[in-house]
């Protein structure tokens, strides 16, 4: 697994944006993410933080199905 880059929440959910999620909702400092998929409906939530934890950045995209290194890729 490539390391992760640390990133900005609202980086995060640019990147994600780019593999197709959409924002559903917001509750105060944290946006739900969701995707429509063949398989089901993919989600995570995103915190609006100034620099997102690398842990925390890994159990976002283990919630949105998503590799690491297709997350890195939108990320640029």
């Amino acid at each position: 697994m490539p390391d992760l880059p640390h990133l900005s929440g609202r980086e995060i959910i640019r990147a994600l944006e780019k593999l197709g999620f959409v924002q559903a909702r917001q509750r105060g400092s944290h946006v739900v993410m969701k995707k429509s998929t063949p398989e089901g409906s993919a989600g995570c939530v995103v915190p609006m933080h100034n620099e997102v934890a690398i842990g925390t950045l890994n159990s976002i995209l283990k919630q949105a199905k998503v590799s690491a290194e297709e997350f890195i890729k939108a990320a640029k």
